[in-house]
């Protein structure tokens, strides 16, 4: 029996503890009266610390709630907020539906607010739609490189061949500038079309790239315009197994998520600039319609700049960059390796922080010709 029961005065509510919606009930004084198991939860806390606390628990960080909460009780009508975002204790965020109904029909009570969390099903569903985006994005630019090359084959040919019958030296520079043009070109297409070979993956224990990328980055800073030198927050969880990967195309990810951050602290002199890598392991994780028992999740957080909005919804597409000189590559490439390990990239932003987070199955479901053989 959980302490929310044994302390309650609502005798009868005792039955919501086996529900999965969050149940919180204040008095008119704004106090709470009860907190069921499924919000305890929920905020992250317990019966007895909110009471310490005191009913503005809820609402200090979240003002979306406490507008909800008072155009409830100056209507007297339930008010209801759809995919509402909410920050519980240490920072982290919950997305939930909630109605705020004032009044119930329960003794003392004033205000009862139900929460449903539905940050899974949010993510999942967003997760998707960008998924489905990024595929027939990727398949419009394989059709469109694919194109492109026969021509350039062929223009690089016959720049080849016209370089020979020129008599004139002079005249020859204009077709070494063709044949240089092209050739970026096709490198260009080539980045664009992603990693060709296939992973060859073993073991990997994920602490050994991340130091390697660190060093590396750490290089890397010494000819950037930072105010301060660059600053490391490491936070790894060393009871992390070995998962099977490729090490270098793992590396390429970690090198290109590093950068783009790196070169965000350099471009927009963020003061102190700082760069946080934690490793932790998650239970019962969704990644592309498929749930694994245990992934991987690797986070790479920034102090600099947010992302600009409209570039949120299509950061992973090739060809986008927030950067004047950014070819657009480098996240896209790392999604796609993410995505031949069964992984995925996530990317969220508060005003003080930028993450990208590497998901990668620790004990990947085989594919089904694998699972054939």
């Amino acid at each position: 029996m959980t302490q929310s029961v044994i302390n309650s005065p609502i005798r009868p509510a005792r039955l919501a503890d086996a529900l999965n919606t969050a149940i919180v009930v204040l008095d008119r004084a704004g106090q709470l009266l009860y907190l069921n198991s499924a919000a305890e939860q929920f905020w992250d806390t317990s019966y007895a610390s909110v009471l310490k606390q005191g009913g503005q628990f809820f609402f200090a960080m979240n003002p979306i709630l406490a507008n909800a909460v008072e155009e409830a009780r100056a209507s007297q009508q339930v008010v209801t907020l759809r995919e509402a975002e909410l920050i519980v204790p240490h920072g982290q965020t919950r997305i939930a539906d909630c109605a705020i109904t004032p009044d119930p029909s329960i003794e003392d009570a004033a205000i009862l607010m139900e929460l449903t969390d539905i940050e899974r099903h949010v993510r999942i569903s967003r997760e998707a739609q960008l998924h489905a985006m990024q595929l027939s994005t990727r398949q419009l630019v394989r059709g469109l490189a694919h194109e492109l090359k026969n021509p350039l084959g062929g223009l690089h040919g016959a720049a080849q061949l016209l370089e020979r019958e020129l008599p004139n030296a002079g005249l020859r520079e204009y077709t070494k500038i063709i044949l240089t043009e092209t050739e970026r070109l096709k490198n260009l297409i080539d980045r664009m079309l992603g990693p060709s070979d296939r992973p060859q993956k073993s073991s990997v224990n994920i602490h050994d790239p991340l130091e390697q990328v660190r060093r590396l980055l750490c290089i890397e800073a010494e000819d950037c315009v930072l105010t301060t030198p660059l600053r490391w927050k490491l936070d790894f969880d060393p009871s992390i197994p070995e998962i099977v990967a490729d090490r270098d195309q793992l590396i390429q990810v970690l090198l290109n998520l590093g950068r783009n951050a790196l070169q965000a602290l350099s471009e927009s002199q963020a003061p102190e600039p700082c760069i946080c890598v934690k490793t932790r392991v998650l239970r019962q994780f969704t990644i592309h319609q498929q749930r694994h028992r245990l992934v991987l999740k690797i986070d790479l957080e920034n102090n600099g700049p947010p992302v600009p909005e409209n570039l949120v919804e299509s950061l992973f597409l090739p060809m986008v960059s927030g950067r004047a000189h950014g070819s657009g590559l480098g996240l896209s490439i790392a999604q796609t390796i993410a995505e031949q390990h069964q992984g995925m990239i996530e990317f969220k932003q508060k005003p003080d922080t930028v993450q990208f987070s590497l998901i990668l199955p620790i004990h990947p479901a085989p594919k089904p010709h694998e699972a054939r053989q």
